[in-house]
């Protein structure tokens, strides 16, 4: 157990224990509950559970400290007067210049940030003859078959899996505690993280999802020193019961070059040892994790999980469409008393699939929930913009370092609180400094295109990267003049009407796979997901009561993202102020 810090972050690691709130309003702990005593916690309880079996298989996901582990178990196991044999599955994995060789043809050569998604899978990179050796030992005492993949050994015994956030993951590599898949040594945090993205992270999950029914205990890794665990039924009962009530993932918050001050004024319970907060990822599907609480005790799993068991009845009707990915997300883009956005703009369907593996793209809107006075947002071409005039500019101001006059080509519209702008693929774009902007997209990421980032550096020093060419490779430059204020500028049209409520379609672009409804109530209203997925945010009012037809109530707050999952049916939401809230929905069309 070395002293170098396993994790680089100003954010401290998820509590084992869930903190006694002190105050009413957006929770970042936001837990779905598990009946008493399902969550345990603790290295020497789990040690305790494991001594009772003969073989155990302990698998896991890229970044846990398995070496540590080890250590920690079999301190643990000396107390009980137990010595375990130890067999890490590792030794079977492939050299690294075959993993290499695996690896090469997804990682997009020189291109610092884009890779292209994996058709690997996890048995790819291990040597089936050395797994066919670890299956055949016998166990006379305590065996524990350790290490990620060790699932695919075959052994029977208890099988144990332990998760890992992702974020956690990005703060292991910073740190360089932690390697890729198969990799013997870290490499800089970023090439690591376009690998995770890319490779590690799809064969991992489809790992994953092979053995869920399989799991005797589910482990939370993120704490080395203070694991809580459980029972693999009560998992898969309470991601049942997630699926035809509600929930909400687990957010995490991120500085960055251009981050402002509204996340840290209003989300109590953050770190102030940042500079700023850029992001709060209120529901990025592939990176955000679910809470389950027992007794206080917090268990974190990855989203992935929830979708491998019940992508129907989250999904509904738009199941077949998207399989096991969750298609929208929310952000927040946090900008009050920070920088400009990047200029940038978004790939192509076509142009996502041809370079970059994925089946749907990154299909934006602006949803301002603040803004100071002076606000504004970047959105189209001012006038038919000549691409090459273009792109010499943008070349010219990356390479000499002088400043690109934004304005001469992009238009500039002031924002309010609730506007809604438009983001479809290939519109340049860029949310100005003191904006909260509720970011809602299909839920791809990470393919931003920046064209100009005002010449400032990363939070390391380094300057950001760009990607002029890809970016005039899926700029639309028919969207200019007023096209853009007819087109991208979405205006709310009232739909429906009751004695205390209204309910307003906030049009999206032809472009995008989602819509927006945005309902204005006192009281209590009644709602029917009508066979579709929920996505929500309170945008207006301090509080709300959801009740689902299963039976369950939980309350959000202010600025919190929840999903309402198709197999709901209906749920009802009550206002507990005697003030107006409004209640963002977006759905798949």
């Amino acid at each position: 157990m070395a002293d170098k810090p396993h994790r680089i972050c100003q954010q401290p690691v998820l509590p084992a224990l869930k903190p006694a709130s002190r105050h009413s309003g957006y929770n970042p702990f936001p837990s779905f509950p598990l009946q008493r005593g399902s969550v345990s916690r603790g290295i020497p309880s789990l040690a305790a559970h494991l001594s009772a079996h003969t073989t155990v298989i302990i698998d896991g996901y890229i970044g846990i400290l398995w070496d540590d582990l080890r250590e920690r178990m079999d301190e643990s196991f000396n107390t009980l007067g137990i010595r375990a044999s130890w067999i890490d599955v590792s030794c079977a994995l492939r050299s690294q210049e075959e993993i290499g060789k695996l690896a090469e043809p997804f990682l997009g050569g020189d291109d610092p940030l884009f890779g292209t998604r994996t058709g690997l899978q996890l048995p790819d990179f291990f040597d089936h003859e050395k797994l066919h050796e670890i299956a055949g030992r016998t166990a006379e005492m305590l065996t524990i078959c350790y290490g990620t993949g060790a699932f695919l050994t075959g052994l029977n015994g208890l099988n144990v899996y332990i998760d890992l956030p992702k974020n956690e993951i990005q703060y292991r590599s910073r740190a360089g505690s932690i390697t890729n898949l198969g990799m013997p040594q870290p490499d800089d945090p970023k090439k690591m993280y376009k690998r995770f993205y890319f490779i590690d992270w799809i064969v991992l999950n489809r790992h994953k999802e092979i053995f869920l029914d399989q799991i005797d205990v589910f482990a939370d890794g993120q704490r080395p020193d203070d694991i809580t665990w459980a029972a693999g039924d009560d998992i898969r009962n309470t991601l049942d019961a997630m699926s035809v009530n509600f929930f909400r993932v687990r957010p995490w918050f991120e500085p960055g070059a251009w981050g402002g001050n509204w996340i840290r004024t209003h989300i109590k319970g953050l770190s102030d040892e940042v500079p700023n907060y850029a992001w709060s990822f209120e529901l990025i599907s592939p990176e955000n994790g679910l809470l389950i609480e027992s007794e206080n005790r917090l268990l974190e799993l990855s989203f992935d999980w929830l979708m491998y068991r019940s992508a129907p009845l989250v999904l509904g009707n738009c199941h077949a469409r998207f399989g096991n990915e969750f298609p929208i997300r929310f952000d927040f883009l946090d900008t009050m008393a920070g920088g400009n956005l990047s200029i940038q703009c978004h790939p192509h369907k076509e142009y996502m699939k041809s370079h970059f593996g994925e089946e749907f793209t990154q299909e934006e809107a602006y949803y301002i929930l603040d803004a100071e006075p002076d606000a504004t947002v970047y959105l189209g071409f001012r006038d038919e913009a000549d691409p090459e005039v273009l792109r010499e500019a943008l070349e010219t101001s990356f390479h000499d370092r002088q400043p690109l006059d934004v304005e001469r080509f992009v238009q500039k519209h002031p924002s309010r609180k609730h506007d809604f702008f438009l983001i479809p693929p290939g519109t340049v774009h860029g949310a100005g400094r003191n904006n909260l902007v509720l970011e809602i997209s299909s839920t791809p990421y990470i393919f931003t295109f920046k064209l100009y980032d005002w010449l400032r550096p990363d939070l390391d020093g380094k300057p950001r990267q760009l990607s002029i060419s890809r970016g005039m490779d899926n700029l639309r430059f028919d969207r200019y003049g007023d096209t853009v204020i007819r087109e991208l500028i979405s205006s709310p049209v009232l739909i429906d009407k009751g004695q205390n409520w209204e309910l307003w379609r906030l049009p999206t672009h032809a472009d995008h796979l989602y819509d927006v409804h945005r309902v204005e109530f006192t009281g209590e209203i009644h709602v029917e997901t009508e066979g579709r997925c929920h996505v929500l945010s309170l945008v207006e009012g301090a509080g709300i009561v959801v009740k689902t037809a299963a039976g369950m109530q939980q309350k959000f707050s202010y600025a919190e993202t929840f999903i309402i999952p198709a197999a709901a049916g209906s749920y009802r939401v009550i206002n507990e102020s005697a003030s107006k809230a409004m209640l963002i929905k977006a759905f798949v069309k």
